[in-house]
């Protein structure tokens, strides 16, 4: 750090990286996935496996970045590790497509998310009641009361993230305590006093889709690993971790298992509460299967507390975002001004204003397009840093192997390689439109680094901190 500029600091422990893991990663997913799960895979068996297998892919990527995150603990994760195998061109474009597919698309998700559960009480919150202004179809954009609602909760977390880190991981291990307690109470009650059956269990749905089951899986894979997405959460503010070492693979870890358990105990509740049939296009899957559990007003308490759940995904993923940007533009690779860090609060408050500017602005964007943008981006990137891995353990001295990752090695990160390609080629094969939308992101990625930034680009454009 050069002297007398004012950086981030390392004030966050095991608890804070830990909560930040897991709001990132319980949220928009969890509350709405599965009733598009039902419709394209129409097996309960199916339904609930694809969240398991998406939670070892999750728990794999996990154990291959605490490798990365040790080894490098700065913040930026993506952008640190592959501008370092790659160069700095593969580093911008991780830090370009993290800004529109990375943080930017699942914050305005999980936005319009809670939208959708306040409109329990509000319908007119609901996305389907806004007016579309452009489009048809899967391709309508709408703009109303849930953009609205959507873009006013963005605001208000980029405002209290401008203030300081501390405030906002305070505010977060408050949300995250009380997401993680709504969440075993709904499934506590569900199994004990709610009004369920296991005959469900057995009882399939009409798929809506023709695509072959082994084609529609690893699509829908997509799917649910974006519901996962969150695992890698705690690298991105390495940099503000007190003893990263320790606490980095420890907060990536206990994170990933811990919402792995969850997600299959809310699977498991929502289809005791009704048959998958049933689930077939509820988007607020969460509130449907309260109100058969427990009745109309009971399942108003839990939209409620689900809605409040979504925040504490929202503020995660805003409070992250802006370190990437901050790190890439503090080595060139980015638009200075996102790199200056306010003197009094430790903030980089432009990164963090832009983020939620251009998160607004994909609030316009359909649900389910915006879903498989977003999956198919950040599955691209997540496989090329564990391919990079091999690199760095081949190439540099005194790399620090990680004992559960040599456990069996190369077995783990070539199973999440393996499954990541797999993703990939089918959804290039059955959603070549959203596939041909992240192959522009990243086009125009490596285009405006070239363009525009590479003269400005350091040397060494990564500097490790410890």
């Amino acid at each position: 750090m050069t002297a007398g500029r004012a950086g981030l600091l390392r004030q966050l422990g095991l608890i804070s990286a830990t909560a930040l893991v897991v709001s990132n990663m319980i949220g928009t997913g969890i509350f709405t996935f599965t009733g598009y799960l039902a419709e394209q895979l129409g097996s309960p068996g199916l339904v609930l496996g694809i969240w398991v297998v998406g939670g070892i892919v999750a728990f794999l990527g996990a154990i291959c970045y605490s490798e990365l995150g040790v080894n490098f603990p700065s913040s930026g994760g993506e952008y640190v590790y592959l501008t370092r195998a790659f160069g700095p061109t593969w580093g911008f474009m991780t830090g370009w497509a993290s800004f529109f597919a990375g943080f930017s698309a699942p914050i305005a998700a999980a936005a319009l998310a809670f939208s959708e559960y306040l409109g329990h009480f509000f319908p007119a919150l609901i996305q389907e009641n806004a007016p579309v202004i452009a489009g048809s179809g899967e391709w309508a954009i709408h703009l109303g009361g849930a953009q609205a609602v959507a873009c006013g909760l963005v605001g208000i977390f980029t405002v209290l993230n401008v203030f300081g880190v501390q405030r906002v991981a305070r505010v977060q291990n408050v949300l995250t305590g009380a997401k993680v307690l709504v969440l075993l109470t709904f499934i506590v009650l569900g199994f004990t006093i709610g009004n369920g059956s296991t005959s469900h269990f057995g009882m399939t749905a009409t798929r809506d889709t023709a695509t072959p089951i082994v084609s529609q899986f690893p699509l829908s894979l997509v799917w649910v690993w974006v519901a996962y997405s969150g695992w890698n959460a705690a690298t991105y503010i390495a940099e503000e971790l007190r003893k990263p070492r320790r606490n980095l693979p420890l907060a990536l870890g206990l994170g990933t298992a811990l919402v792995t358990v969850l997600y299959l105990l809310l699977n498991l509740v929502f289809l005791y509460a009704a048959p998958l049939e049933d689930m077939k296009h509820n988007q607020a899957v969460g509130a449907f299967a309260a109100s058969r559990l427990f009745g109309p007003e009971i399942a108003g308490i839990f939209s409620g507390l689900m809605a409040l759940s979504l925040m504490s995904t929202v503020n995660a993923m805003v409070t992250i975002g802006p370190r990437v940007y901050y790190a890439m533009a503090g080595n060139g690779a980015f638009p200075a001004i996102a790199s200056k860090v306010h003197p009094r609060f430790h903030t980089p408050v432009a990164a963090i204003v832009a983020q939620g500017v251009c998160t607004m602005l994909m609030t316009l964007t359909p649900f389910p397009q915006l879903v498989v943008y977003i999956g198919m981006t950040l599955n691209f990137f997540t496989v090329m840093s564990v391919i990079s891995m091999f690199l760095f353990r081949r190439q540099r001295p005194g790399w620090q192997k990680l004992r559960v990752v040599s456990f069996a090695y190369p077995l783990f990160p070539l199973l999440f390689i393996l499954v990541g390609t797999w993703m990939t080629y089918q959804g290039i094969v059955l959603k070549p439109y959203i596939a041909l939308a992240t192959a522009i992101t990243l086009g125009t990625g490596a285009l405006v680094y070239h363009l525009r930034l590479r003269s400005r680009a350091p040397e060494s454009p990564i500097v490790e901190t410890y």
